[in-house]
């Protein structure tokens, strides 16, 4: 069993855990699928906004798809979520990765 089958298969006890469903989307990534590593990702933060690190992974996909523009409105909104939160860390990840696309 892969470890997506395994992941999908704890997803069907809880199918709204944004954990499962970011570590889904992370193995969907180093399967270059990232279609399905979008749609879990977009589905992540319409449901939980302040699950922050999802914003910096599906930041960095857009950018791998020739996406700039959207990878900069998902890094800015990360910022903003984490600042909610008070998250520091995460939003100095964000902002470093916006930074290095902006320059």
């Amino acid at each position: 069993m892969t470890r997506i089958d395994k992941i999908k298969e704890l997803l069907i006890a809880n199918s709204t855990d944004s954990f499962l469903q970011h570590a889904l989307a992370l193995e969907y990534i180093k399967e270059n699928n990232d279609k399905s590593a979008k749609t879990l990702f977009e589905s992540i933060l319409e449901n939980e906004p302040s699950y922050v690190g999802s914003y910096y992974h599906l930041g960095k996909l857009l950018e791998r798809n020739n996406e700039k523009f959207q990878a900069i409105i998902i890094y800015k909104k990360g910022m903003q979520e984490a600042n909610v939160i008070k998250d520091n860390h995460s939003y100095n990840e964000l902002k470093g990765a916006l930074e290095d696309l902006e320059d």
